[in-house]
């Protein structure tokens, strides 16, 4: 039987975030986005429990930063679909008034997050495009939900691995938040044991992300420049961080 699906959506070229979707478990994909993952999975069989505690780890970061850290405003960059727990929902559980912009490049995924989004309070979704930083700044700031002279928390979460080289757009969030503010990164990791099914990852992507790349370690890090690393027990257990290890890293940073 054929999938339907709203008009002017690709079924027939997988999708990263429905790609995620299926990974965690939700209905917001198709079956060229099953079989996509299911390759990943062949080649990296951790994937799924991977998806789940990426899933874990962000809303616990979001919680540290809306409740023991203070932070108000929140921008998600490559926020993708909707799903439950998210940052906007784990955020104003602990600060009702916390305030979050949503932004995505896929124009299908900005329609469906705006309807499913459209009565929450304080809460937008932007279409914008890291690699034109200026742009998603000011699409940002015209929402008027985000104050750029008082501290913000930036999140990067599984998004600059899908770009080739984002160095210069990270450093410049970096240089415009406000002191006290914090970033938070989450990228796949390429590690010399896996690189053949690093490679098999990045030709599943290479249909919807031609810039797929996977990154060392410490060259995940770099892109948190001099901010205070938080400690990464504070999200979650280091026993899960180095069963996972081979698949990603993710930490937050504290602009001083």
């Amino acid at each position: 039987m054929t999938e339907r699906a709203p008009a002017g959506v690709d079924v027939n070229t997988p999708n990263i975030a429905r790609i995620y979707d299926y990974m965690l478990g939700g209905k917001d994909n198709f079956a060229v986005d099953r079989a996509a993952a299911e390759q990943v999975l062949k080649a990296f069989p951790e994937s799924r429990e991977g998806a789940r505690q990426h899933r874990e780890f962000l809303g616990n970061v979001v919680r540290f930063l809306a409740g023991e850290a203070g932070i108000k405003q929140f921008i998600d960059i490559g926020a993708g679909l909707p799903t439950q727990k998210n940052v906007h929902e784990v955020a104003q559980e602990v600060n009702p008034d916390a305030r979050v912009v949503y932004i995505d490049n896929d124009p299908v995924v900005c329609v469906h997050g705006r309807a499913l989004l459209a009565n929450s309070p304080n809460v937008a979704m932007v279409e914008a495009d890291l690699r034109e930083l200026d742009d998603l700044w000011d699409r940002t700031l015209a929402t008027g939900l985000i104050d750029p002279e008082e501290p913000v928390a930036v999140l990067l979460f599984a998004i600059l691995h899908f770009l080739e080289d984002p160095g210069e757009q990270v450093a410049e969030i970096r240089r415009r938040i406000a002191p006290g503010s914090y970033l938070g990164i989450t990228h796949m990791v390429r590690r010399p044991a896996r690189e053949n099914d690093v490679e098999t990852v990045g030709s599943v992507y290479a249909a919807s992300a031609p810039g797929f790349k996977a990154r060392t370690v410490e060259e995940v890090k770099a892109f948190l420049g001099d901010f205070e690393l938080i400690p990464q027990e504070k999200f979650i257990p280091l026993q899960v961080v180095a069963r996972l290890s081979s698949i990603g890293w993710g930490g937050v940073g504290k602009k001083p």
